[in-house]
């Protein structure tokens, strides 16, 4: 059967990376839930998709730039009364619930690795007991071998979409690639639905996922292929 992955949590039904959203996602019956990680200057690993604060908070300027005292007050523009989640506040909800955690490991703003984010991450996830229940990802070589080099006994989740893939070459040039150095390959929905031949003769479909299919007839149609997993806003309606 194919797994069910909230994106973000379920960044369609509430606010995205907030742990009101994630308590009501792990309540699902679903699969696991994707979320992002970036690191602080305080060395905090917070919960966030974007570098930079301005589209899903109040705050201004760089993650990276934030200090404990401002991590505190700064608030989710959807949920005003919650402020910007800790990696280990994420997994204190999920810890009972046996899911899949994705956890996407995302760079600074001007695109650089932050260094020593892997590291934490990692040891967080140790301390916990959860390598089993996590899956690291990223859409990098960069990403993808610090976690080998780092945790070698944790899965690797490579995402791909079409700049991505012309970063690494082009398609085949990626896909040769991950095919070595990730356990799962996870495609944004264009790419794999223009793509799939090709992606299926070098990507077993059990290693498979696609992003973001989010409407009811596209969530059918990828519940109709071999694939591994799908990465959706409304897990609610697969």
């Amino acid at each position: 059967m194919t797994r069910i992955i909230g994106h973000r949590g379920a960044r369609n039904l509430w606010p995205e990376n907030s742990l009101s959203g994630f308590r009501k996602t792990a309540d699902l019956n679903i699969a696991g839930v994707e979320f992002d990680l970036h690191l602080t200057n305080a060395g905090e690993v917070v919960v966030l998709h974007d570098p930079t604060l301005e589209r899903t908070t109040n705050g201004i300027g760089d993650v990276a730039e934030l200090s404990k005292y401002a991590r505190v007050n700064t608030y989710l523009r959807e949920s005003m009364d919650e402020h910007i989640p800790l990696f280990e506040e994420v997994l204190e909800i999920f810890k009972p619930t046996g899911m899949e955690l994705h956890v996407e490991l995302k760079n600074r703003a001007n695109g650089d690795l932050y260094d020593g984010l892997t590291d934490a991450v990692v040891q967080i996830i140790r301390a916990q007991g959860m390598e089993d229940q996590c899956i690291l990802t990223g859409f990098t070589r960069q990403v993808l071998e610090q976690v080998k080099d780092i945790a070698p006994e944790m899965r690797r989740l490579a995402s791909l979409n079409t700049f991505s893939a012309t970063i690494l070459g082009g398609l085949q040039e990626a896909l040769d690639y991950f095919d070595t150095h990730a356990d799962i390959l996870a495609v944004e929905k264009a790419l794999l639905s223009h793509s799939w031949g090709e992606i299926i003769d070098r990507i077993a479909p059990e290693r498979l996922g696609v992003w973001v299919p989010n409407t009811e007839p596209e969530l059918a149609y990828w519940k109709n292929t071999p694939i591994r997993q799908i990465t959706t806003d409304r897990p609610d309606l697969a």
